[in-house]
């Protein structure tokens, strides 16, 4: 073989690594950042302006949390939860307040396993101290973050122990259905979804977004399985440039084929997303004593904030890759 053959075997060998070990981040960057900046357009006159003003940061950290796994051992487990670890159906079993849940299965059970609805509740008590405080840059930061959380729990691929495919032999399809689909149909979604409204039991409601997602997982994988089996193998993927990089993608076609068979599946999960995460930032709000943030501009981070952030962003790009379980793909 000569070395022009060569290098074109070794380009594809490395195209095709690329796409088994690619960043398996819920909604993908995109995605995030999306269902952020739209859930501010979500909220009441007494909170719009302030979070208007501020929505480049909402949006730009949507991803922090992601970033954020490189710099704590503890935050992959906050992203999901292997519902199906704990039995077919454990909903009427899992207990969920998380002190009794603890006392059930144990601290180290729970956080090998994922804590998703528990931690929403946690990072919402967060924020409800913050505009207790007024502390306007932890305001920031933790509806970033509680946005993500969200986000994530919305996702059927984050509710079970197969979340990539890979017990059944489907693996890439966690970011098939979470980035792929939302990049390529995402701005034509319809984003006219209402106005957020308190949550008057935020831990049920939480619980409820994960029900609804575990109940979802078995057409993501049934669809894709069967959409497999009869679509032509030669147009499954596609190469596409990524910066300096060639990958290899799922192709549009497969994609659109994929997208219909879930009727709408992802545009469903992600505008009730963004409406979900209006409505935590209110109902965090309203607990607070609705403080008033009328002419709040935007915030200035402090230098503690910005080396945090800056940190946190240098040891995502330096880190290893990992999957939103936090698991090596590698």
């Amino acid at each position: 073989m000569n070395s022009n053959k060569l290098t074109a075997a070794f380009c594809l060998a490395l195209a095709i690594s690329l796409l088994a070990t690619g960043l398996l981040y819920a909604w993908g960057f995109w995605g995030h950042k999306r269902i952020n900046r739209m859930a501010v357009f979500t909220l009441p006159s007494e909170l719009m302006g302030f979070y208007k003003a501020n929505i480049d940061f909402i949006e730009e950290h949507a991803v922090d949390p992601d970033k954020r796994r490189y710099a704590s051992k503890n935050e992959a487990p906050r992203h999901y939860i292997d519902v199906d670890h704990y039995g077919d159906y454990p909903f009427d079993s899992l207990p969920m307040y998380w002190k009794d849940a603890v006392a059930k299965y144990t601290e180290d059970t729970l956080m090998a396993y994922g804590i998703v609805p528990w931690h929403v509740n946690r990072a919402l008590g967060w924020l409800t101290d913050a505009f207790r405080k007024k502390d306007y840059e932890r305001i920031l930061q933790v509806s970033a973050d509680l946005g993500h959380y969200i986000g994530d729990a919305h996702v059927p691929l984050h509710c079970t122990k197969n979340y990539n495919g890979q017990l059944t032999n489907q693996h890439g399809i966690h970011g098939f259905w979470e980035s792929r689909i939302p990049e390529l149909n995402g701005d034509n979604y319809d984003y006219f979804i209402g106005k957020a409204e308190v949550i008057e039991k935020p831990q049920e409601k939480i619980w409820q977004v994960v029900k609804e997602s575990f109940a979802a997982k078995d057409s993501v994988l049934d669809f894709e399985r069967e959409l497999n089996k009869r679509f032509p193998s030669d147009k499954k993927y596609a190469f596409e440039q990524r910066g300096a990089q060639t990958m290899r993608v799922y192709s549009k076609e497969y994609a659109k084929e994929y997208d219909k068979m879930l009727n709408g599946m992802v545009e469903r999960r992600m505008r009730q997303s963004i409406i979900a995460v209006g409505s935590f930032w209110v109902t965090a709000w309203y607990n607070a004593g609705q403080p008033n943030l009328k002419g709040i501009e935007k915030v200035v981070m402090s230098e503690e904030m910005k080396k945090q952030l800056e940190e946190e962003d240098k040891m995502w790009r330096t880190g290893k890759i990992e999957n939103a379980h936090g698991h090596s793909d590698e």
